[in-house]
């Protein structure tokens, strides 16, 4: 059974960075397309960032040249560094292939406020 297990979101002011990480256990993490997504308050959930298994990076309109996708594969990883954060962009974070193949994980929740 896969497991997503998110991690490294907080409480951040206008402008300020994070960096999320997404853990991924029980699957052949190196062939998939991940993404990072997230569902703000009321919203549906949203693909804001996604990465293929050679490293070809795409994002959504609103993060991009704010938000970088990474991955590393020795470690089963993917990462989403998210600089100059906009209240906007407050919402719970899930990582999953871009087609959400696997079971959601818990998400990391980020709030951007002063």
């Amino acid at each position: 059974q896969v497991q997503l297990v998110e991690s490294g979101g907080g409480l951040v002011q206008p402008g300020g960075s994070l960096r999320l990480s997404c853990v991924v256990s029980g699957g052949i993490f190196s062939i998939y397309t991940m993404g990072w997504f997230r569902r703000a308050p009321g919203k549906q959930r949203e693909l804001v960032a996604g990465i293929t298994s050679g490293g070809s990076t795409n994002y959504a309109e609103p993060v991009k040249g704010r938000f970088t996708i990474s991955r590393d594969n020795a470690k089963n990883t993917v990462y989403l560094q998210m600089n100059s954060l906009k209240p906007e962009d407050t919402a719970v974070y899930y990582c999953n292939t871009a087609s959400g193949t696997f079971p959601w994980g818990q998400g990391t929740q980020v709030t951007v406020s002063s």
